[in-house]
């Protein structure tokens, strides 16, 4: 079975990226906060989930790739 999470940026300051992410990328229903010092994310809703935790790798390995937070994306297994 695939599992597919999509995530948009929402929000960029100094400190923190925030992103929706979800399974529909026409409807994302949670957010999640990275901090860029750290690199560790905070999802809203405190639900650590497989999406969740999905979503978080993928930026972060995004991010070591490019070096810049990425707009958009999705992660498939």
């Amino acid at each position: 079975m695939a599992a597919i999470v999509y995530f948009r940026k929402v929000s960029e300051t100094e400190e923190v990226v925030e992103y929706e992410f979800g399974d529909d990328p026409d409807r994302f229903e949670r957010r999640l906060t990275m901090d860029k010092a750290s690199c560790t994310s905070t999802v809203q809703d405190e639900q650590v989930d497989y999406t969740f935790l999905k979503a978080s790798r993928k930026l972060n390995a995004l991010h070591t790739e490019r070096g810049v937070w990425p707009e958009r994306g999705m992660s498939v297994s």
